[in-house]
């Protein structure tokens, strides 16, 4: 029974919320997967200390500007936790962590390597229209400077915010674009006008505003970790899920 500012909320109620906004199964296979991360962190002997935690804590606190106790209390009741439930929470996200780097720590950097073309990036800026000959014909005027590609895409991309920023897409990975788009794409020029380009039932022209070469940044190592970390999860949680099937399917 959870008491939102007076009014009375009952678990089946929560729980049929969940499903009608389809959100009961992440809710579920989160659980799943700390099941999961606790079973393999004991087998490791990984724990988490109250120091860890205090810690952790302190950062929060900081960051949310909570600087007075009674600021964290108003937080903590304003998100219907405990502070016991706001300790569980950090001590489930460091052990998270611990696991993960324990796991594959030592294979980020491989794996940077051996796919450091999937992560060069590009600032692009794009026009989508309809049509292939409108398409065409915004790529000639574009080439014969009868207007420029950031006037164009003011006036005719179908997108009412590309339209605003006058076609800036943004900073995007070569897997952010089909493999034929991409190869296109990272071989072009700086500043060069991209010939229409046919996607699904659009019609695309890009201009190539800056090339982002790879680098392993602490922010790019620990997507790199948390992306394997989460495929890991993954295979364990269709392992641990076919295996009470089997236990739970009768025998003939």
């Amino acid at each position: 029974m959870i008491n939102l500012k007076d009014k009375i909320i009952q678990p089946e109620q929560i729980i049929a919320s969940l499903k009608k906004n389809v959100k009961l199964k992440d809710v579920c296979k989160n659980i799943l997967y700390h099941q999961i991360i606790e079973k393999h962190a004991e087998d490791r002997g990984i724990i988490v200390t109250a120091e860890e935690i205090q810690i952790e804590a302190d950062r929060q606190r900081y960051a949310k500007r909570l600087v007075r106790a009674s600021d964290t209390i108003a937080w903590l009741n304003d998100n219907l936790m405990a502070p016991e439930d706001w300790e569980a929470g950090i001590r489930d996200c460091l052990l998270t962590k611990k696991l993960a780097d324990v796991l594959f720590a030592k294979d980020v950097e491989k794996f940077f390597t051996e796919n450091r073309l999937d992560f060069e990036q590009i600032i692009v800026y794009q026009i989508v229209v309809p049509y292939e000959q409108l398409a065409q014909e915004i790529f000639y005027q574009i080439e014969e400077s009868e207007m420029s590609f950031y006037e164009a895409a003011h006036l005719y991309d179908t997108d009412e915010r590309r339209r605003r920023e006058c076609g800036y897409e943004g900073k995007l990975y070569r897997w952010d674009f089909q493999p034929d788009v991409a190869a296109i794409l990272f071989s072009s020029k700086i500043g060069e006008v991209v010939a229409p380009i046919r996607i699904g039932q659009t019609s695309h022209i890009f201009l190539i505003d800056e090339l982002i070469s790879a680098e392993l940044t602490s922010q790019r190592y620990e997507e790199i970790l948390n992306r394997m970390f989460q495929t890991w999860l993954d295979s364990e949680l269709t392992s641990m899920l076919h295996n009470q099937s089997l236990i739970s399917s009768p025998v003939n």
